[in-house]
């Protein structure tokens, strides 16, 4: 027996008939089609089946028994979810008594029989986004293909074209590539264009109505949810409703956290998770040593209108809105040390959901003071966000609306000055740094007025007034040490060792070896890469741009798994610095272009940190002289064209981003597996190859069995790979005697 499991809608039913037909002739007594949709009464299951069959005797199962007993057949069982074990009960019967008997069924929920064998029918593929042409989007993509089938069976000439390709991407996304929500979208091309469609999805439940289905349970959207509800019981119905409030999916704790109480006990969530996954409610997928429950955004909306209509929605935002307090808290606590990956992670899942929480936060009256804490506390340590300008979108709309004085507005205003800085804006910053160090001042919080005096400290290091910027930072830091702000602490450190750095002070040695030592204590790889950052300008300055040029590199290997843009355009831009010192002055133009790529790409430049400013210019006029203005122009735009991840890519290669092509860079992603790991993820892969598992990894390398499953889950991303096959595969063919890539 095998089982076709999912949504209603998805096209569980088709694709059985699709199947049956192909295999009708391994079948000699024939392939029989049972519909269920209609029967409501499982006492007439057994009756039905017979009469199907074409048995003339069906009031006694040992009689069809024995009927199907000599038979080869196919029986296709179709919409069991409303007669689960009735249905259960009698294959379960049939297939034990007749040995030749295969059954295919259709069902929004598993029977749970023995041997019944299961695939989960996904939606249709859409794409991600609408840079395909047209005719590849219809060519490649199923949900695109059926939209297009059927609109054109309602309007003849509707074809998709590069005016109506993007609308239409972006509709089979929000219906999730729901092939029976594509169709009833399909059917208003009679009196909507895609583009109006669009307009109008917020409402799909009203606006998909009429379908062309003989069941009526699937002729409007909300119907066909309405049958999966009411199979629910009302604990899941409950869940379902409650678990709307994410977006993005949550895990088990959050789940227990937001939706437990008020009729649901702590204990009974597992459970209850359980069920929506088996009823094709909820989507479980594994992301390292966790799990995670997704819900198709359609099922979600409709989860939602029921919370609003039982009048409930305000009380889950509001342990929506708790529980990303505490998770951003928790995250701000924690981001400094060997739990740096975990957060990555973690936080990469949640942003959705801390995006989701901040709205309703300001569009609440009176919550806007949760904002302002969450997202202080979000962006104070700016590892989970690629984007300056998002944490500054957050905080300046919190800051606006949140007016009271209090301890929180004096750190999210020191937190917006630090990514305005970051940004390039100073002017702004300084504003906000000062209102920041008079609240501190006021409240006599030493924690926030330490990080004001420290980012104050910074302001002067980027405009170039080193002394001040010294000053500032020795006291911030003292006063860091005693709050016992570790990771606050670090951050002053690394910004005393560069200033030593940029003025050539004899404390800038000591001062890079203590940011070192502190990481390697720690184990923070990303605070690491920084660390590196400074180390290579300190061996650059004095005299060693070969031994600089290895740690930079180093360093961007470390940062690429954080998608750290700001961190990775700073490398890039020594690296440029020392290339050029190594008479390398076409690679170092493009490596001066591409660093430009990724500072574009996070919303900056490099004139936003002035403390670099002079040392790029000195570089660029070196590297001008050398190959003229017209081949430094050609140099800059080659490596200035490249994406971001690209530019990286690139950084950590020897050749020149003009002289590579297609099939030589497809070698060195095949070849080239540890020039793109970190340090950590290098041992890691080495130690998968040997076959070791994650509780063993975990055990050798005395680190959590959570860190290690997420090292490997970067490592699967970053090489493109599905397995861990792959990964010792490709460990193994670098150990070859003529590997391309060091191990070391």
């Amino acid at each position: 027996m095998v089982t076709f499991t999912g949504f209603g809608g998805v096209g569980k039913t088709r694709l059985a008939l699709r199947v049956a037909a192909e295999m009708r002739r391994a079948f000699p007594d024939g392939v029989w089609l049972i519909d269920l949709a209609s029967l409501t009464d499982g006492q007439f299951l057994m009756r039905t089946v017979a009469a199907s069959l074409g048995f003339q005797n069906q009031s006694r199962l040992s009689s069809l028994s024995e009927y199907l007993e000599p038979k080869r057949l196919l029986m296709v069982l179709d919409n069991c979810e409303h007669l689960l074990d009735e249905c259960a009960a009698l294959a379960s019967k049939l297939l034990g008594m007749a040995p030749e008997l295969r059954i295919l069924a259709t069902s929004r929920q598993i029977l749970h029989i023995e041997g019944e064998y299961v695939l989960d029918v996904p939606p249709l593929p859409v794409p991600e986004t609408a840079t395909a042409s047209p005719g590849d989007a219809v060519a490649r993509y199923e949900a695109i293909r059926l939209f297009a089938e059927r609109a054109a069976a309602v309007l003849p000439d509707f074809e998709v074209n590069a005016a109506n390709n993007e609308a239409l991407t972006r509709l089979c996304q929000r219906l999730d590539g729901i092939p029976l929500a594509i169709e009833l979208a399909a059917v208003q091309m009679r009196a909507l264009s895609v583009e109006q469609i669009l307009d109008r999805l917020d409402d799909r439940f009203r606006l998909l109505k009429r379908g062309p289905s003989s069941i009526p349970r699937q002729r409007t959207l909300t119907a066909l949810i309405d049958w999966s509800y009411e199979l629910c019981s009302p604990e899941e119905r409950t869940l379902w409703e409650r678990l709307s409030v994410f977006s993005g999916g949550c895990d088990l704790e959050a789940a227990e956290s937001v939706c437990s109480g008020d009729g649901i006990a702590g204990d009974d969530v597992l459970y209850l998770l359980m069920a929506l996954v088996d009823k094709s409610i909820l989507i479980r997928r594994e992301h390292g040593t966790g799990v995670r429950y997704e819900m198709l955004e359609t099922l979600r909306q409709y989860g939602h209108r029921r919370l609003i209509d039982g009048g409930r929605e305000p009380m889950l935002r509001r342990r929506h809105r708790d529980w990303c307090r505490e998770l951003a808290a928790q995250a701000e606590s924690e981001w400094f040390g060997a739990h740096q990956m975990e957060w990555l992670t973690r936080l990469r899942f949640e942003q959705s959901n801390v995006r989701a929480a901040l709205e309703f936060c300001l569009d609440e009256p009176g919550e806007a003071w949760a904002a302002l804490e969450i997202a202080a506390a979000m962006w104070s340590h700016r590892l989970s966000w690629s984007s300056l300008s998002d944490g500054h979108h957050w905080l300046e709309r919190a800051l606006a609306l949140e007016p009271t004085p209090s301890v929180v507005r004096a750190k999210a205003l020191w937190v917006d000055a630090w990514l305005l800085l970051l940004r390039g804006d100073p002017e702004v910053a300084e504003v906000l740094l000062e209102e920041s160090r008079a609240l501190a001042e006021q409240f006599g919080d030493e924690a926030e007025l330490a990080a004001a005096v420290q980012i104050t400290g910074f302001a002067a290091l980027r405009d170039g007034d080193f002394d001040q910027a010294v000053s500032l930072l020795k006291e911030a830091l003292k006063h860091h040490l005693v709050v016992g702000a570790r990771g606050r602490a670090w951050v002053t450190i690394l910004q005393l060792a560069l200033a030593a750095v940029l003025t050539g002070d004899p404390s800038a040695a000591a001062l890079c070896r203590e940011c070192q030592e502190i990481c390697e204590r720690e184990n923070a790889d990303w605070s690491m890469s920084y660390a590196l950052w400074v180390v290579g300008m300190y061996t650059w300055r004095n005299g060693d741009p070969r031994a600089a040029t290895t740690m930079i590199r180093d360093g961007i290997r470390l940062k690429l798994p954080y998608g750290d843009g700001l961190g990775i355009a700073q490398c890039m831009e020594v690296l440029a610095w020392t290339t050029a010192d190594q008479r390398q002055d076409e690679r170092g133009a493009e490596l001066l272009g591409a660093a430009q790529a990724v500072w574009r790409s996070i919303g900056t430049s490099l004139r936003g940190l002035g403390y670099m400013a002079d040392f790029h210019d000195q570089c660029e006029a070196r590297l001008r002289r050398g190959l003229g203005d017209e081949g430094f122009t050609r140099a800059y735009a080659r490596g200035a064209e490249l994406t971001p991840e690209a530019a990286a890519a690139y950084a950590l290669d020897e050749k020149p981003a003009g002289s590579v092509d297609g099939d030589k860079a497809a070698a060195r992603t095949e070849s080239g597996v540890a020039s793109v790991l970190t340090r950590r993820e290098r041992e890691i892969a080495a130690l998968v190859a040997q076959g070791l598992g994650n509780k063993e990894i975990a055990a050798t390398l005395v680190i959590a069995q959570r860190t290690a499953e997420g090292h490997i889950e970067h490592i699967l991303r970053k090489l493109g790979f599905t397995s861990r096959s792959q990964i010792a595969a490709a460990w193994a063919a670098q150990e070859q005697p003529d590997g391309d890539q060091s191990l070391g």
